[in-house]
């Protein structure tokens, strides 16, 4: 089976998506320097709970934060962002410690995995 898939750029319709994209390129690159992020921290927990593994994820920034959870009983990952990076920590806390108490195991708790 041969997985190389061949097209021509031109052939590739993404209709108003275009215009967008040109209005991007047309902005000044200083205009995205007051959002340089520093400091950005990443943890992932991965949870067990009879046949079923979920994750639980959080990335903080000087800016706010992001949960991020992958739950097999539903349809498609839920993210919540926050504006304080502190909340975003103390409500993954809060959430790591209801899943232990509603009987799920953390197998995993660190930095994302790779590979």
């Amino acid at each position: 089976m041969n997985d190389d898939i061949e097209f021509e750029a031109e052939d590739l319709d993404f209709g108003e998506f275009t215009e967008e994209l040109e209005e991007f390129d047309e902005l000044d690159s200083s205009e995205f320097d007051e959002f340089e992020l520093q400091d950005v921290n990443i943890r992932t927990a991965i949870l067990q709970k009879n046949n079923m593994l979920a994750l639980l994820c959080v990335k903080t920034a000087n800016k706010g934060g992001a949960i991020c959870r992958v739950d097999p009983r539903e349809p498609n990952p839920s993210v919540q962002l926050y504006d304080d990076p502190e909340k975003a920590m103390e409500w993954f806390t809060k959430s790591l410690r209801t899943s232990r108490a509603n009987g799920w195991a953390v197998v995993y708790d660190g930095l994302p995995l790779r590979g």
